[in-house]
């Protein structure tokens, strides 16, 4: 029986090729990249664009609506934290950013072999449990 949890997979990349990334969705700048994702179904989206995208839409729609405005907005306006999530990248699997354990399992093989000197740093894994993770700053 699978875990009821649900999983996502980031990883961290060097600046250039966090640069690359961002600009071209196809990814043809790290062909084994490319390769690993397309067999998972899978794309990738810059933490960095993700925080400012929801800060956006926050904007746009009213903030009291988005309980980590202040955080996020904090985050990408921050030079060091926002160095930090140019160069992460989670990993969604059929339009999804979380998904089975199976599937990250999958996954996750794949691109630890791709870890090297050649961009890609690291793999890192996160579970929906809240035990495992940071909760929401109470603002």
């Amino acid at each position: 029986m699978e875990s009821t949890l649900q999983f996502q997979l980031r990883i961290t990349v060097a600046p250039g090729l966090a640069d690359t990334l961002r600009a071209d969705p196809t990814y043809a700048s790290h062909a084994a990249l490319r390769d690993v994702l397309h067999k998972h179904d899978a794309t990738l989206k810059c933490q960095f664009d993700a925080f400012a995208d929801y800060v956006s839409e926050a904007e746009k729609l009213g903030t009291e609506n988005y309980p980590l405005y202040q955080w996020t907005r904090e985050t990408i306006e921050h030079p060091q934290k926002k160095a930090k999530y140019l160069q992460s990248f989670t990993v969604y699997v059929n339009g999804d950013e979380i998904y089975g354990k199976l599937i990250a399992d999958e996954i996750e093989v794949d691109l630890l072999k791709l870890v090297s000197d050649d961009g890609i740093s690291s793999v890192s894994r996160f579970d929906t449990n809240p035990a495992n993770n940071p909760q929401p700053p109470k603002r």
